[in-house]
């Protein structure tokens, strides 16, 4: 295929050159409408590409084929066989590929350090979500994705589940053995969903981790705007196989997505395509190499450790880990990675998160020296300023035995069904009516259906206190939390 193509970005510039005057929506007809204030702002040319898909970047037939033309296109570079662009991000292309796989009451094997998008698909299908337990690190207290064998003990419980789902590479760069749990899928004769959210640069240099396709995977689904260079909202996902129809999942995406796609996002992800068919192997040769340095410098600053492959990788760990997260144990500052995170903003750096000991900065192939040189000078006066820092009462973070709690309810049963409200200190032993999730990353410590511990109570409570976010409670401050009135 001519990757100079990108039919998106074409056709928007044709809608243009022909001068065409909308009556139809979006209101805004071009900007003309906008307040100048709001223009002033986010600027003429996103009120200009902000149009509909049909009647405005195609005719109403859709004849010119344009996003048709831009998925076939997208596939063709990372080696899929069909690729769908979504507009809703990638908590709704999880979801597109969960409901494919597997329908109301039936099982699907899925990693417990899944995002809340993919517990969201739990409560809206009424799936039987059958938990794999992540592997963890007691001593990071950390979690990396599960294991193959993991996988294989669980098939072995569950012959009937009608898949599995794996989130790979977490928000921490870790990253699992992936063609090992593709072959314990097809073993079975089910297909492997991958959440990839982490992983759109990996096709486009070898010295990435294998990304899902070339790993055997039967679906993937990639947020764009989190490592490539697509706008918030960007993803796609990718399709391989005959395990999984795709008219099937084109139907769950158009059942779950939004009839008014947004072009904007649609051009990002038709140019960031073009753009690593011809310079990504040169663009993460230099992020790659800028990667190394910054680890080597950041290791050498007073207080903090830069997680590597000695930390996170090896037997029962992960099998391999993005260079481009840096992943920063600030505990020798004496600090929180919460107060660590907040420091660093008000000298006008925003990392991605940060936990109850680490910080996580994330490079890409939009960093250069200069970026660098400004996150290293940031760290170094964090380090200097760290004993000026509040000091809070250490998180309580249990081992995985006090973290794992049992599904009781069906996800969807316990989120719809009657709920009340009680104090914290009343909930251990009560079962959970929604998700309780640290945010970033967005992995739920307790979800809808498990029974409360008195572990992941304690955890969720000293966290907040240390500066934690939930923002998914009823009560973000954990003063009390929702549960199933039972009986």
């Amino acid at each position: 295929m001519d990757h100079e193509q990108v039919p998106v970005l074409d056709a928007l510039a044709a809608y243009h050159a022909e001068r065409q005057l909308p009556f139809a929506p979006p209101g805004h007809k071009q900007g003309r409408g906008a307040d100048p204030r709001v223009r002033a702002v986010l600027g003429e040319a996103v009120f200009r590409g902000d149009l509909l898909a049909m009647n405005g970047l195609d005719d109403r037939t859709s004849s010119r084929q344009v996003l048709q033309r831009a998925q076939e296109l997208m596939a063709d570079a990372v080696g899929a066989e069909h690729t769908f662009f979504s507009t809703c991000g990638s908590s709704l292309s999880v979801k597109a590929a969960m409901l494919s796989v597997a329908g109301p009451h039936e099982e699907l094997l899925i990693g417990r350090d899944a995002h809340k998008s993919v517990v969201s698909g739990l409560v809206l299908a009424g799936i039987r979500p059958v938990w794999v337990d992540p592997q963890w690190d007691p001593d990071l207290h950390l979690a990396h994705p599960p294991s193959a064998e993991t996988y294989a003990e669980a098939f072995v419980r569950h012959p009937d589940a009608r898949g599995a789902l794996v989130t790979t590479p977490t928000p921490y760069g870790t990253c699992s053995d992936l063609a090992a749990i593709a072959e314990v899928c097809h073993r079975h004769g089910v297909p492997l969903v991958v959440d990839e959210a982490w992983g759109a640069h990996l096709p486009f240099h070898p010295d990435l981790p294998a990304w899902a396709m070339d790993a055997g995977a039967d679906v993937c689904v990639t947020s764009v705007h989190k490592m490539g260079s697509g706008l918030e909202q960007g993803s796609v996902f990718h399709l391989q196989g005959d395990l999984v129809d795709p008219a099937a999942l084109r139907s769950r995406e158009d059942l779950l997505g939004t009839t008014s796609s947004s072009v904007l996002i649609y051009a990002a992800l038709d140019g960031w395509r073009r753009q690593m068919v011809q310079h990504g192997r040169a663009l993460y040769d230099d992020a790659l190499a800028l990667a190394t340095s910054v680890r080597a410098r950041a290791e050498e600053v007073d207080g903090l450790h830069v997680h590597g492959r000695e930390d996170f990788c090896g037997p029962g760990r992960a099998v391999d880990l993005d260079p481009l997260q840096l992943i920063i144990d600030v505990s020798g500052l004496g600090v929180s990675g919460y107060r660590a995170v907040d420091a660093l903003r008000t000298q006008g750096l925003s990392l991605h998160f940060g936990d109850h000991r680490r910080i996580n900065a994330q490079l890409t192939h939009a960093d250069d020296a200069e970026s660098a040189d400004a996150l290293l000078a940031g760290l170094h006066r964090l380090a200097a300023e760290a004993r000026g820092l509040p000091r809070d009462r250490p998180v309580e973070v249990p081992g995985p035995d006090g973290l794992r709690t049992e599904q009781v309810v069906l996800p969807r049963d316990a989120f719809f069904g009657p709920v009340a409200d009680v104090p914290w200190q009343e909930a251990e032993g009560r079962v959970a009516a929604e998700m309780l999730t640290p945010y970033p990353p967005g992995i739920p410590a307790a979800l809808p259906g498990e029974r409360l511990t008195r572990e992941v109570l304690r955890y969720l409570r000293t966290g907040v206190e240390a500066g934690m976010v939930v923002p998914d409670a009823a009560d973000p401050g954990l003063d009390t939390v929702r549960v199933v009135v039972e009986g």
